[in-house]
């Protein structure tokens, strides 16, 4: 099947699967927005998926999304070094109009996949995982959190933990490497599907950097918010107040 056995037929593939992955970002990155504004609602959302049907299936084909990018990354690097052999030793020095980026995605995406397994033992493990198992609360830090408590793990890992400053920095290390990782990805997507012409080359080019710098540059920002001020989340005590002032 060319789909599966031909150059064009895989990056095809990459392409959708990585477009795919990047309107996952903007989802998430959507969370993260509302998490700064408050922490309630955030955890209304992480309620509102938890284990439901519809969530399980979106973290299967967010799973499948990541490993058909990834394999196939991993098809076309050994597919491309086949092809140029031992030329590919002959050259020390970046060829001109080539961006550093496009020559480094294998090495940006593999640092990419690490962080996001940091970022699922963090998060993902202890929340949805840790639901499927049949807990319903999990100790993080010496404190039982609440696997829907999506704004107490975020005060956990990037404010009130020893390591805080570290997976902070860590974190805004990802970012770097998911914005090179998105400027050339972006535009070699639309690229490779087609949606271009002597026009649009050049402004899909300028559009992928914008679409990269807006998604990391939101996260990074917030990323650091987090580490500042943390998130608020209302206590039991707070909500009960709150319905005593009401009556």
């Amino acid at each position: 099947m060319w789909l599966l056995n031909s150059s064009i037929g895989r990056k095809l593939i990459m392409s959708i699967s990585g477009l795919f992955l990047i309107l996952f970002l903007v989802f998430h990155l959507c969370m993260n927005i509302a998490a700064v504004f408050s922490g309630e609602a955030y955890n209304m959302v992480c309620e509102l998926l938890g284990t439901n049907w519809y969530a399980l299936v979106g973290t299967l084909v967010l799973a499948a999304g990541v490993v058909i990018h990834f394999v196939y990354a991993i098809m076309l690097t050994l597919q491309n070094r086949r092809a140029r052999g031992n030329d590919r030793y002959a050259l020390s020095v970046r060829p001109k109009g080539v961006e550093w980026a496009s020559q480094n995605m294998f090495v940006l995406g593999l640092i990419v996949i690490l962080f996001m397994i940091l970022h699922f033992s963090q998060f993902w493990y202890h929340m949805m995982f840790a639901e499927l198992a049949g807990n319903h609360a999990v100790e993080v830090g010496g404190s039982l959190i609440g696997t829907t408590n999506g704004a107490a793990f975020i005060n956990y890992y990037f404010h009130e933990s020893s390591l805080a400053a570290l997976w902070t920095i860590l974190y805004i290390v990802w970012y770097v490497a998911l914005w090179f990782h998105l400027t050339h990805g972006f535009w070699s997507a639309i690229h490779t599907l087609g949606w271009n012409n002597n026009i649009w080359l050049s402004r899909w080019e300028c559009i992928s950097k914008w679409v990269a710098t807006i998604i990391c540059g939101l996260f990074a920002i917030i990323t650091i918010i987090f580490y500042l001020k943390g998130v608020e989340v209302p206590t039991v005590v707070d909500v009960v107040e709150e319905v005593i002032e009401s009556l």
